[in-house]
């Protein structure tokens, strides 16, 4: 097998954040070229149509001139930002224009690397040349099964599974520099199944990894998907913090332009701007933000009705700063002043 089996997040390099905090320049943001996927998978809000009806999702692909406005506002931070994230909720490949996207962001160098994440049912050789050709750093394709059957189950998708591996492999032997990571959810999966799968893709992608199941999602019902509750996504410890790590540096820009607090925001009850209004680097250095951490810093996240129940800093492996919050807080008061 020519891959690593490594997961998708970096475990061992991972920037001390008691050390950089608080941040000018985030270090990821999420802009979602599309709020619709394709898939209806029994885990993801998102495939949940008429869920997603009630709750005012847009469910279209991020307008060009908008996008192309966000990454002009990114240019605006003193420096590169390290990773710009081409998704959140919907299937980057529904964009039409994903790969000009990227080509924009890279010529004008707004970040260190440009990745997205796929389910890969939508890549074709074109697609492929496209997205290499315009300069993306890195692609991680999430699997869902390891034959059609499986598929069908899971997501609610008839695949021709044969022909995703052949895009797939089309992919990895034109991949010039772009990273491949495939990950698959594999709780339900028979040891066969496991081989299989390594088997499969071990030989077309940089890394393969096999996930575990855990529910980021608050206020979404996983539909019979049962979560682990021995080990976390990438088979640590389950440890629950109270001081949430991502919001101290990231955030997300939804496919209709509203900024979010947190890559898991589906619902949009936590947005804290608007990048049709406002410009990126203000919505990062602005009060609503820094509510949201000061939340967090003075041990309050459980009186919270979404960030209270949130999966993701239990079973996520976030970094743990509790220790260190109180001494953050005063840096950012320091820094920003009491309000």
């Amino acid at each position: 097998m020519k891959a690593k089996i490594k997961p998708r997040i970096d475990l061992e390099n991972r920037t001390k954040l008691e050390t950089v905090i608080p941040l000018d320049v985030p270090f990821v943001i999420f802009v979602d070229p599309s709020d619709v996927c394709n898939f209806h998978c029994k885990f993801c809000p998102t495939g949940d149509i008429p869920l997603m009806k009630q709750v005012g999702r847009s469910l279209k692909v991020m307008d060009l001139e908008l996008y192309k406005k966000i990454i002009d506002d990114i240019c605006q931070f003193a420096r590169p930002i390290k990773v710009l994230r081409l998704y959140k909720d919907g299937e980057p490949l529904l964009n039409p224009h994903l790969a000009e996207m990227i080509k924009y962001a890279k010529d004008k160098h707004c970040a260190e690397k440009i990745d997205t994440t796929t389910n890969a049912s939508l890549l074709t050789p074109e697609k492929s040349l496209a997205i290499i050709e315009a300069g993306l750093d890195r692609i991680n394709i999430s699997i869902e099964g390891v034959n059609a059957e499986q598929y069908l189950n899971f997501s609610n998708y008839k695949i021709d599974f044969a022909k995703l591996v052949e895009n797939i492999r089309y992919l990895y032997d034109h991949r010039k520099n772009c990273e491949i990571i495939i990950k698959i959810p594999g709780d339900s999966l028979s040891e066969g199944d496991k081989r299989r799968f390594y088997e499969i893709f071990g030989d077309i992608a940089d890394g393969v990894y096999i996930e575990h199941v855990m529910s980021c999602w608050p206020e979404f019902d996983l539909k019979g998907v049962e979560v682990n509750q021995e080990v976390g996504i990438y088979g640590q410890p389950i440890k629950e913090v109270q001081v949430c790590p991502y919001v101290f540096y990231s955030f997300s820009i939804n496919s209709d332009g509203s900024a979010s607090l947190c890559f898991l925001d589906w619902s949009r009850k936590l947005i804290i701007g608007d990048a049709k209004t406002e410009s990126v680097k203000d919505i990062w250095l602005g009060q609503k933000l820094r509510d949201y951490q000061k939340m967090f810093l003075t041990k309050q996240r459980k009186s919270h009705p979404l960030c209270g129940r949130c999966g993701q800093l239990s079973h996520g492996l976030p970094d743990d700063i509790d220790i260190y919050a109180e001494n953050l807080l005063e840096k950012i008061n320091n820094k920003y002043g009491q309000k």
